[in-house]
């Protein structure tokens, strides 16, 4: 699997709901972007980390890149995430995304390997919508991204229209995480209180 190496770990976002900067959320005493990168280190030899803060990773290693094209939320750290990457095919999560399923991504990766065309992304679907992270994404997209961001297209499912992904259903995502906890983000406090509770029963 040698051009499947490398995850990006979008780090960016305004986090309104939150009130502050998500990236730096802790769980037990870890920032959930630590440990969502430690979990990815056991598939992953290159951790990208898209943020607007860099300094603040320098201590961890990783390679940091910024957004390019300003304003255009996820897809732009996508786009800088492709464009720095040493792989062609690149694991896409969220910075508040604590729940790393590496049998599903192990699983993502054997569909690229098998697939016979050319594949732009694996991404899986929750009913008609598509869940855009924990998913992989091509170098191929880099042109397509670009185009849609000179158009003022921000919507990342727009950019995929037309485009060769392979959608893994989501029965099929179920057998891996019945709960979907594998997508679970923390928008809000709340969210972000229930997650802490519930480690802490763990």
């Amino acid at each position: 699997m040698a051009h499947m190496e490398t995850a990006i770990i979008l780090a960016g976002g305004k986090s309104s709901r939150m009130g502050f900067d998500k990236q730096f959320l802790k769980l037990q005493d870890k920032y959930v972007i630590e440990i969502i990168a430690e979990r990815l280190k056991e598939v992953f030899s290159e951790i990208i980390i898209v943020t607007g803060r860099p300094e603040e990773y320098v201590k961890y290693g990783f390679k940091l890149v910024e957004d390019e094209v300003r304003n255009f939320g996820p897809l732009a750290g996508i786009h800088v995430g492709l464009k720095n990457s040493g792989s062609i095919y690149n694991y896409v999560v969220a910075c508040d995304m604590p729940f790393i399923n590496l049998k599903y991504i192990r699983y993502m990766m054997q569909l690229i390997e098998e697939s016979d065309d050319r594949v732009d992304g694996v991404i899986t679907k929750l009913g008609d919508w598509i869940e855009p992270f924990n998913a992989f994404y091509s170098q191929n997209l880099i042109s397509r991204i670009e185009e849609n961001m000179k158009n003022g297209k921000r919507q990342i499912n727009l950019m995929l229209q037309d485009a060769n992904v392979l959608y893994v259903s989501e029965a099929k995502a179920r057998e891996f995480s019945p709960d979907w906890e594998m997508f679970t983000n923390i928008n809000t406090f709340k969210d972000y209180e229930s997650l802490m509770k519930r480690l802490s029963n763990e």
